[in-house]
C-alpha cells in the first residue's frame, strides 16, 4: 500500500503547481462557483461506481472526489481563509464531538441533540434549518419531511400520503386544460414532493428508487431498440404501437 501522508503531500503539491502563475491556464482561472458543479458530479460518479459494484471505477472516482476537496482547500488557502489541514482538523473534531460514545467515557447527548447544538452555534434556528439547498431535490424533500416528522408534522401512515397524492393528481388534472406552465410546474412539484415523502414513510431512499427506475427504463428501452434492429428498424421509423409491443415483449422476457 502507498504511504498515505506522502501520497497526500504529493497530491497537495500537484494542486499548488496547477494553480501557480505558470501552471495550467484552465485550473488557474477556476473559482469556487465554477468548480462546485464538478464536485457534485464526482460525488454522483462515486455513487454510480458503488451501485455497479465496480471496484476499479470506485478507486478512480474516489480519487476524483478527493481532488475536488483539495481544489477547494487550495483556493481557500490562496485567499488566506483556511487550508487542507484545517479542513481535516475540522472534520476530525466534528467526528469526535458527534461520537462521544466512541471517543469518551461519557455517552453524552444523542446525535440529533449534538447536531441541533451545532446548528445553534451557526445561528441556524428552526426545525428545518441546516438542510442544504444544493442537495438533489428529491433528497432534500425527503430530509425536509423527515425533519418535520421529528416534531410530529407527519401523516400517521403511508395510506394518508397516498390520499394526498390522489389530491395532488386531481389538482394537476384540473390545470391541464389551461396549460399554464407556472401552474403546471407548481402542481408537478407538489406531486414529486409527496412522492419523496411517501418513499420516506416506506423507509425508502427516493433518489435510489428513482435511479432504479431510470436503470430499468434504460435497460428495457435498449432491449426494445435492439429487438427492432433485428428487423432492420429503429424507434423513429415505427409507430408507437409497435414500440409498445416491443416494450411489452421485453417485460415478459424479464419476468420469465
Amino acid at each position: 500500500m502507498p504511504d498515505e501522508p506522502s501520497a497526500l503531500t504529493t497530491l497537495l503539491g500537484i494542486m499548488v503547481r496547477l494553480r501557480a502563475e505558470d501552471g495550467c491556464p484552465w485550473d488557474r482561472v477556476q473559482d469556487f462557483g465554477s468548480i462546485a458543479p464538478y464536485t457534485i458530479e464526482e460525488a454522483h460518479e462515486v455513487a454510480d461506481a458503488i451501485a455497479r459494484g465496480d471496484r476499479a471505477a470506485l478507486l478512480d472516482e474516489l480519487g476524483d472526489l478527493l481532488l475536488q476537496v483539495v481544489y477547494h482547500a487550495r483556493m481557500a488557502e490562496e485567499l488566506d481563509w483556511f487550508g487542507f489541514a484545517d479542513v481535516a482538523k475540522t472534520i476530525s473534531e466534528k467526528m469526535i464531538r458527534r461520537h462521544p460514545h466512541v471517543f469518551s467515557e461519557d455517552a453524552g447527548p444523542g446525535w440529533d441533540a449534538i447536531k441541533a447544538a451545532e446548528r445553534a452555534t451557526r445561528a441556524e434556528t428552526g426545525t428545518l434549518a441546516g438542510i442544504p439547498l444544493a442537495l438533489p431535490a428529491l433528497t432534500r424533500a425527503e430530509k425536509l419531511t423527515k425533519r418535520a416528522a421529528r416534531v410530529g408534522f407527519d401523516w400517521p401512515d403511508a395510506a394518508g400520503i397516498l390520499d394526498k397524492l390522489d389530491e395532488e393528481t386531481a389538482e394537476l388534472r384540473a390545470e391541464l386544460p389551461e396549460a399554464d406552465p407556472v401552474r403546471l410546474a407548481d402542481e408537478v412539484g407538489d406531486m414529486l414532493f409527496v412522492m419523496a415523502n411517501l418513499a420516506r414513510k416506506l423507509g425508502l431512499d427516493p433518489e435510489a428508487a428513482l435511479r432504479g427506475a431510470n436503470d430499468k427504463f434504460t435497460r428495457r428501452f435498449n432491449a426494445m431498440e435492439q429487438g427492432l434492429a433485428v428487423d432492420g428498424k429503429a424507434p423513429g421509423d415505427v409507430s408507437l404501437a409497435e414500440m409498445e409491443d416491443g416494450w411489452r415483449a421485453v417485460k415478459r422476457a424479464e419476468r420469465g
